[in-house]
């Protein structure tokens, strides 16, 4: 099964949900923005992208700032901030089977698949 963390507002997440439907994929689209992930799902997609928390945060999102963050946060600060505020989540993310991939640029996701 594929899935995808999409944000209809966002034009990479929209680029990278019309790349997979061209290939014939029908990825179960979550708008995390309304559903998002708790800290044990974005652990695990952490480390099916194989980055850092950080790594997958949107670290120039003006709330980052505000939330005084920092990419050296600990892992379960960063964890938290994004289940608690899901704006912070990079997008879009795929996840198909074991493995995941950030949409940017949306052809990165082909290598998953």
């Amino acid at each position: 099964m594929t899935e995808i963390w999409h944000n209809p507002r966002c034009s990479k997440s929209r680029q990278t949900l019309q790349l997979l439907e061209d290939r014939g994929i029908k990825p179960a689209v979550r708008l995390y923005l309304q559903n998002a992930p708790d800290e044990i799902t974005l652990r695990q997609t952490a480390a099916k992208l194989g980055v850092k928390p950080a790594e997958m945060m949107r670290v120039k999102e003006k709330l980052f700032l505000e939330l005084q963050l920092t990419k050296d946060d600990s892992d379960q600060t960063l964890f938290a901030a994004m289940a608690a505020n899901p704006s912070l989540i990079e997008r879009p993310i795929v996840l198909h089977g074991e493995r995941a991939a950030m949409g940017r640029p949306p052809e990165a996701v082909l290598e998953i698949l």
